[in-house]
């Protein structure tokens, strides 16, 4: 290829790296061994999109004019692209666009215009690749060809998704961009009706199930979920014992009895990696007639699982533990809100049960705590919308005790397999090496935030008047939960608690043990929701394996261990790479959605006042989040006429040169909605 900037051959440099694009157009390429991200300009992008794994080659460096002048300074380090080693995406949802063609011939020139932002350039369709697509139509396109940066790249309609605006039409469009389709293949939905229709008419083979399992359908066995659950993973039965300890089971959906490795069922709940949770809708991993029906802990019906029991005492102290393959059948469905009351009403049934759990939690979560986890509870929004998916009310979630005891035994489940699938034995035993190497468990890790991250959370604490201290580049956990309580019902919590987040590192699946750093569990695992996610599914398997192996009960340090095949370790590596690239692509279009949503509501509100919270600052603007509805839209700085405002960024505020009014992160202002942009997903705002 051509290189630039007078480059010679021995002057080339190649590094690989990640590339992100910016809503401008311009492309920036992390490379792991270098501390800054390298910029691509636009015309040197050559193709490359964004999140695409590329090669790049270094521009020799510049000195900048004005920086030279002073005697200081070099200007950003460039690079072009050279290589693209992987495409993270090649599908686009958008609306497809015609004009007529410059060449003089009655054929019109189709292209599509993509909705993602970080998709530089439109998309052109074919006639012949149209499928009866039409112009004015949201469709999903697949580039077939993209060879020359200096042309549009070609596509292919693959799927008509409807009318622009129409609810399910942007729902559908949100979920594809992000890899996610409602609809299952027909070998998928076959086998998982099959497995449906044989279990409903075979008696004789449930008895069979039900032989090899420990029997938990006398026991009160409920389950306790959000209003609008459709599935549940999950079950908890309770038994007083005696000495004032209680048998409590955490009982999880045995989906592994029914998905098995290989099937069609499993390669495609694999690809998918998790369910998404849409504004409007779930989007399920597994076909219906796993998830809400045959895998679903529904009550008054019998239910296979997988099971954690412990007998704990009343200082929620674990006296014993057991694992294995039962069967359940739930008495009572919860709703959160109704164990909520439940356990207020000292008169209400089975408030005695549920006290005592929400007691025991209570106990679990200030051990949690006491060990060094860290608050990482965000408030959410949840939409009312009506038949046809406008959004008329928004509320805030609320997260009672009922929540909370729920969590606390999902997280003691999750925590203990972890601990029971960790080959304990070769930390102590280094002559085991090649075996441990060997050796496989999927866990859930939190790595340690960065340092960078915590001095700049640290920075922006202080310049909102917090005092914090750095030890070893981390601040302690425990001034964190300080602050975070400090700061309760105050304008800046969810300020803060949102900067908190964005410094930690996110949580990830992985068969390399480095434990959860948030929770400070040292060993960590996903056991509780195999209906929705796929490393629980993996983690049941693992769990059967290993009780095969070893007599229940069993902890001497000769109790022996999983061992795998180099290869089988590799093809687990793959599934928790797959699986946390799938849940942080489920995570967008959740989020995306939320955003719609928003965006939609204040557009029926332009024109109309509203109170908020400063929630960023920037030379350009104000962004502001709306109390009640959390839509955060920006006022920009063209817009303030009343004085000339100065962008601080050491204090990160706007100050006025004349009245020296000053507007600061956590400040309530009134705002008035200005205009929105559904495209963009955007919301304008101007304060009062």
């Amino acid at each position: 290829m051509k290189i630039s900037n007078g480059m010679k051959k021995n002057q080339i440099k190649r590094l690989e790296g990640i590339m992100s694009i910016s809503s401008k157009g311009v492309g920036y390429v992390k490379v792991p061994e270098l501390k800054e991200d390298i910029e691509i300009d636009s015309k040197y992008l050559n193709t490359a999109m964004h999140g695409d794994t590329v090669e790049i080659i270094l521009h020799p460096k510049e000195k900048s004019r004005s920086a030279y002048a002073k005697g200081y300074g070099e200007r950003k380090q460039t690079a072009e692209v050279s290589k693209i080693i992987s495409r993270i995406k090649t599908c686009f949802a958008g609306v497809l666009e015609s004009e007529p063609s410059k060449f003089g011939t009655k054929n019109n020139i189709y292209f599509l215009k993509p909705d993602d932002t970080k998709m530089y350039t439109d998309i052109l369709i074919p006639e012949r690749a149209l499928h009866e697509a039409k112009a004015g139509q949201k469709v999903f396109v697949e580039i077939v060809s993209w060879e020359n940066a200096n042309k549009a790249p070609e596509g292919k309609v693959i799927k008509i998704l409807g009318q622009p605006g129409d609810n399910d039409t942007e729902m559908h469009a949100i979920a594809m961009e992000k890899g996610f389709d409602s609809e299952f293949p027909r070998k998928v939905k076959d086998e998982a009706k099959n497995i449906s229709a044989h279990n409903k008419h075979a008696s004789d083979k449930k008895e069979n199930d039900y032989a090899e399992r420990r029997d938990f359908r006398k026991i009160l066995t409920f389950t306790i979920d959000p209003i609008d659950a459709k599935d549940f993973d999950d079950a908890i039965s309770f038994q007083e014992l005696k000495n004032s300890e209680y048998e409590i089971g955490i009982h999880i959906a045995d989906v592994s009895h029914y998905v098995k490795v290989g099937s069609a069922l499993d390669d495609e709940a694999r690809q998918r990696g998790t369910s998404v949770y849409l504004v409007d809708r779930t989007i399920p991993m597994l076909p219906e007639e796993l998830s809400n029906d045959l895998c679903s802990l529904v009550p008054n019906k019998d239910r296979l699982t997988m099971s954690a029991v412990f007998i704990i005492d009343k200082n929620a102290k674990i006296k014993s533990e057991w694992y294995g393959r039962t069967v359940i059948h739930s008495q009572k469905r919860f709703t959160y809100e109704e164990a909520g009351e439940t356990i207020k009403k000292a008169n209400a049934p089975l408030h005695k049960e549920l006290s005592i759990l929400n007691n025991l939690a209570k106990k679990l979560t200030l051990d949690r705590f006491a060990q060094g986890a860290i608050s990482l509870d965000q408030e959410e929004v949840k939409f009312v919308l009506d038949p046809k998916g406008v959004p008329i009310k928004v509320v805030v979630k609320e997260r009672g005790d009922s929540n909370k005891l729920i969590e606390e035994f999902m997280l003691l489940a999750n925590k203990k397999v972890a601990e029971v699938l960790s080959p304990k034995l070769f930390q102590e035993r280094p002559d085991k090496k090649a075996e441990k190497e060997n050796s496989v468990s999927l866990y859930r890790i939190h790595d340690l935030p960065s340092k960078e991250k915590m001095a700049d959370l640290a920075f922006f604490l202080q310049s909102l008047g917090h005092k914090v201290t750095l030890r070893d580049g981390i601040i302690p956990s425990y001034e964190i939960n300080n602050l975070l309580k400090k700061l309760a019902g105050k304008n800046e919590e969810n300020t803060v608690q949102r900067a908190v987040v964005r410094s930690m590192a996110k949580a990830i699946y992985s068969t390399k043990n480095i434990g959860h750093y948030g929770l400070a569990f040292p060993y960590y695992t996903h056991f509780t929701s195999p209906i929705r996610r796929y490393p629980d599914i993996v983690v049941h398997r693992l769990l059967n394996d290993y009780l095969a192996k070893k007599k229940v009960g069993k902890t001497s340090p000769d109790s022996p261990v999983n061992i795998w095949p180099k290869e089988k370790l590799l093809e687990y590596e793959k599934i928790a790479r797959i699986s946390s690239e799938q849940e942080k692509r489920a995570s967008d279009a959740e989020r995306i959605s939320i955003k719609y949503k928003q965006v939609e509501y204040m557009s029926k509100r332009l024109g109309e006042s509203f109170v908020g919270v400063i929630s960023g600052i920037t030379e350009w603007g104000i962004y502001v989040e709306e109390i009640e509805t959390k839509c955060e839209g920006l006022a920009r700085v063209r817009d303030m006429k009343d004085d000339f405002y100065i962008f601080n960024e050491k204090k990160l505020e706007l100050t006025g040169q004349k009245n020296k009014n000053k507007y600061r992160l956590g400040d309530r202002v009134k705002i008035k909605v200005k205009g929105v942009d559904l495209e963009r997903k955007t919301i304008d705002y101007v304060l009062i």
